[in-house]
């Protein structure tokens, strides 16, 4: 209430006085609270931490990783960029392994960053808690300069956050067939999985949407499922489509972004509760972190169990067995 309008009701000193005290009280116990809240760390990404999943263990066979390059032909013509290929050991060559795709490759094949993933598959593989699963992780595009002095055009956005089957034909059509042409990878899409963080988390979704035929398992963190290029229509299409053979897990912070795209929480409980309304097949983990990978990162081995628990123990247990 504005002091003019207490004038009305509150004439004298005394009660303009006790009015002011009222406001100074409230102000100091929210700033408690607030530093309270920060003591406890409930905005604070420090708690997420790796797990010995996530580190290398003695007698754990070490899988390869190689870095190539492509350009695009056909679908988003002359975009360039780098994806790293990883083989477990006990691949063979003989059985069929599984396919797992990263989008923002580097973020997710670097073992010193959040995920580890190449640390956490070799440790998941040996122990049979996962299939043999070759791993792609890809960078986004990027459009060279075309004239002097000019900058080049991140494609990222563009790729990963339109819906639609484009990005799921450049992998399919263009980037998975050399890679299949050198190794042996199941074609049975219950064997393959996609993965993603921000706008490659809701890259992930949209492949595996429109081309389960392909893809069925799928893995996001903090995924863009706002209205970045018509996001937040995803939760609306899963409870008004015919449910569609797609696993998910889901992975969210309660400080995550909130900005003129969308809420990125509300997005996620939003895709969960659709989900859950259509029948899906998936799992949903409400942390307290921000925009990053942190969480996610701390329980990718969870997550890589669960996405693979059809699969369990299938995998053999040592590279010499």
């Amino acid at each position: 209430m504005a002091l003019k309008e207490m004038g009305d009701i509150a004439t004298d000193t005394k009660e303009i006085s006790e009015y002011r005290m009222m406001n100074r009280r409230n102000l100091i116990v929210v700033l408690l609270l607030s530093t309270l809240i920060g003591a406890t760390g409930v905005t604070d990404d420090s708690k997420y931490v790796h797990g010995p999943d996530s580190k290398r263990q003695s007698g754990v066979p070490i899988g390869k990783v190689e870095q190539l390059r492509h350009v695009s032909s056909k679908v988003f013509a002359g975009a360039e960029r780098h994806y790293w290929i990883y083989v477990p050991d006990q691949y063979d060559g003989e059985t069929p392994a599984s396919l797992m795709v990263f989008q923002d490759g580097r973020t997710y094949v670097n073992e010193d960053g959040q995920f580890r993933t190449t640390i956490v598959f070799d440790n998941l593989i040996h122990g049979g808690d996962m299939p043999v699963t070759i791993a792609v992780f890809v960078n986004p595009g990027v459009i060279p300069a075309s004239q002097t002095h000019a900058k080049p055009r991140n494609n990222r956005s563009f790729e990963y956050d339109s819906l639609g089957d484009q990005y799921a034909g450049f992998l399919i059509e263009e980037l998975l067939p050399s890679i299949e042409q050198r190794y042996r990878i199941s074609t049975n899409p219950n064997d393959r999985a996609i993965c993603g963080i921000s706008s490659g988390g809701i890259c992930a979704w949209t492949v595996a949407w429109e081309r389960p035929d392909q893809f069925r398992n799928v893995l996001s963190h903090v995924g863009s499922f706002t209205n970045i290029r018509g996001g937040h229509d995803c939760h609306a299409l899963i409870r008004k489509t015919k449910k569609k053979p797609i696993r998910v897990f889901l992975q969210e912070g309660g400080n995550d972004l909130d900005n003129l795209h969308g809420n990125w929480p509300l997005a996620n409980r939003q895709m969960a509760a659709s989900l859950k309304f259509s029948g899906y097949d998936y799992k949903f983990v409400m942390g307290t972190g921000g925009h990053n990978g942190r969480h996610g990162g701390a329980i990718m081995p969870e997550a890589l169990r669960w996405l693979w628990s059809e699969h369990a123990n299938t995998a053999t247990t040592d590279g010499n067995e």
